[in-house]
């Protein structure tokens, strides 16, 4: 063997620009990465009370599931990504005190991708359905806004990581046209209407679970309507029905049970507005 035979067998499999080059590729990296940042920031930062059992909960069931799944429909098992996507959000947002709540969580929301279709496309956000279902199955499970605080610091965090991960994956129209819509109704209501200071309303936007599913649920590229006009349509009328039930029915977790019962809506706006379906 040459010297420079000898060099490249020690050669890295990956050098520094190839893995970067194999991480911008896909928009799910940056999903993964973001997620798994502010999940770290919860535990660590914002001192969650939690048992590191229920995490593993989730992932080994949600991973088995999607591992299982991938299996039997034998699609690529790079599809594992969505899966960790998934069982992420769950972490986030979910609380439970039984492990049975989590396992149902990461059954249905795994599950939902592959059992409940509509032209190639999953109806209900998997992580969104999961909640769900363990809420009302079990009731043994929450959601809980106040989990996240209020940190300016955390505010800047998620917008800007959020942003990033949005025009990876081409929807920030989505979050945009939802958040654009709740704080402007919001503003009127509480500013101009009460007569409250300002420092209220921003105080409302500056809730963690309210810019997670923003930044995150609400702009899951495959659950989604496929045309941009029809997804800004769709994220407004998010935003306008979650104002109502925020202030007149009192959900704080309106978000959450909004995107639910509207998510089928997306099969009527992707027939009336023709567009080619979002592809990882």
């Amino acid at each position: 063997m040459t010297g420079i035979e000898k060099i490249t067998a020690l050669r890295p499999i990956f050098s520094i620009r190839e893995w970067m080059g194999w991480f911008t590729r896909d928009g799910r990296h940056f999903q993964i990465l973001y997620l798994s940042l502010f999940l770290t920031y919860g535990i660590f930062n914002l001192g969650w009370d939690v048992g590191l059992t229920k995490f593993f909960v989730i992932f080994s069931v949600g991973m088995a599931v999607q591992a299982l799944a991938l299996y039997l429909v034998k699609a690529p098992m790079h599809g594992l990504k969505s899966g960790l996507i998934t069982c992420l959000g769950l972490c986030l947002l979910l609380k439970a005190d039984s492990h049975w709540a989590l396992a149902i969580a990461a059954t249905v929301a795994i599950g939902s991708k592959f059992l409940i279709r509509v032209r190639g496309k999953h109806l209900f956000n998997p992580a969104n359905i999961g909640i769900i279902a363990a809420i009302t199955l079990t009731n043994d499970a929450w959601i809980s806004p106040g989990q996240w605080g209020s940190s300016i610091i955390l505010l800047f965090l998620i917008g800007i990581l959020g942003l990033v991960v949005l025009f990876k994956v081409g929807r920030v129209d989505t979050s945009l046209g939802f958040l654009l819509t709740f704080a402007a109704l919001d503003f009127c209501r509480t500013v101009l209407y009460l007569g409250w200071e300002p420092e209220v309303w921003l105080h409302k936007m500056q809730n963690g679970s309210l810019l997670l599913f923003a930044f995150f649920m609400i702009t899951d590229p495959k659950t989604t309507p496929n045309a941009p006009v029809a997804r800004i349509i769709w994220s407004m009328l998010v935003g306008v029905i979650t104002f109502v039930v925020t202030n007149w029915l009192y959900f704080h977790t309106a978000p959450i049970w909004v995107l639910f019962f509207i998510a089928p809506l997306t099969v009527l706006f992707d027939r009336f507005f023709k567009h080619k379906p979002f592809q990882w």
